[in-house]
């Protein structure tokens, strides 16, 4: 049972998307080919996944590495989800990684289409 409010997951949900929409955007646009696409992507989102603390604890991973992380969307988006799931945490609580996913989903969105631009003229 969901102990958080669903329309805060709705909102940290759409953040998370458009930080991953943005990169896999941002994959396309610099891929010639399908193949290319799919082993950018492959090779991006599997250190993702590993690197976001679902598997193995941030605070177990060497100083380097934890550093590492901040860069990496999926880390914010488990803590939301961890927080509305398990510990019905608000907005209040959350603020800090849904303002780091806004600001990511913001930029690579931006970069991503400023790059599509320039590879249609």
């Amino acid at each position: 049972m969901i102990r958080g409010n669903l329309l805060l997951l709705l909102v940290a949900t759409t953040f998370y998307l458009m930080t991953t929409l943005g990169i896999g955007l941002f994959i396309s646009t610099v891929s010639r080919t399908q193949q290319q696409a799919m082993m950018s992507v492959f090779l991006f989102y599997f250190p993702a996944v590993l690197l976001s603390g679902f598997m193995f604890p941030i605070a177990n991973m060497p100083v380097l590495v934890q550093y590492m992380t901040y860069a990496n969307p999926l880390r914010y988006f488990l803590v939301i989800l961890r927080g509305i799931f398990l510990k019905g945490a608000g907005p209040g609580t959350l603020w800090p990684q849904m303002a780091a996913l806004l600001a990511m989903g913001l930029v690579t969105l931006l970069f991503t289409t400023r790059r599509f631009r320039k590879t249609m003229s």
